[in-house]
């Protein structure tokens, strides 16, 4: 588990610049937030250090707490896409995760809390397009998502409001792995439901095809992050 910040640290992160994250901070209190994943140093002069979307949700997580149930978060609030290993909701060490499908659906008590957990990550992951593509466009995916296909993909459906399958057998989208380099599987039975899953996918810069598998005759989309 990652160490967390110092108090230190943690004022360092409250004070980043709203919207764009900008840090400010002495150059140990920078390069410890850089080692846990929360900040990163821009490759442009002069080098400045940004919170990741990680650092966004901690950020967002304490000017939260005291929000009441169902509000969301303002536009343009920074949020995160995790770094981590897909799942269901935030893992045991509190890191965000977009819904793959197939997880077991949480009650529905924590649906308000989870919307507004999505909607800021969409919203860190728009920011940290913007802060890592040269020409600081928020319609490309970046590194990030093409690092992270499965989750990049799940986090802008689930985003965009499509529902995720609960369980091994229920209805929703499911995002998978293939073989095939920066391409992910999705999979959605309902062909309505489907068609909506491309539209948002492409809208969110990845390019879309529907395939039909031979034997099965099973219905499924291909989509891989745009570079152009």
């Amino acid at each position: 588990m990652t160490r967390p910040p110092t108090a230190a640290q943690r004022r360092v992160i409250d004070a980043a610049e709203p919207g764009t994250g900008r840090l400010r901070g002495t150059k140990a209190q920078l390069a410890a937030l850089v080692e846990r994943g929360l900040a990163f140093r821009h490759p442009r002069p002069p080098h400045d250090c940004f919170l990741t979307p990680a650092g966004h949700r901690l950020r967002e997580a304490d000017d939260g707490a005291d929000a009441p149930a169902g509000s969301a978060p303002p536009a343009g609030a920074p949020g995160t896409a995790s770094a981590r290993t897909s799942g269901s909701g935030s893992g045991s060490d509190g890191v965000f995760a977009a819904r793959v499908g197939g997880e077991e659906r949480p009650p529905d008590a924590g649906a308000a809390a989870r919307l507004r957990e999505v909607r800021g990550a969409w919203q860190g992951l728009l920011e940290l397009r913007r802060m890592t593509r040269a020409d600081g466009s928020p319609e490309l995916p970046c590194d990030w998502e093409r690092a992270h296909l499965v989750r990049a993909a799940a986090l802008a459906l689930e985003a965009a409001g499509h529902r995720p399958a609960a369980g091994a057998d229920g209805d929703g989208y499911r995002v998978r792995a293939t073989p095939q380099p920066e391409a992910v599987a999705v999979y959605e039975a309902d062909p309505d439901a489907r068609r909506a899953c491309a539209v948002t996918l492409e809208a969110a810069g990845w390019h879309v095809g529907e395939h039909t598998e031979p034997r099965t005759r099973v219905c499924w989309l291909l989509a891989s992050p745009r570079k152009v």
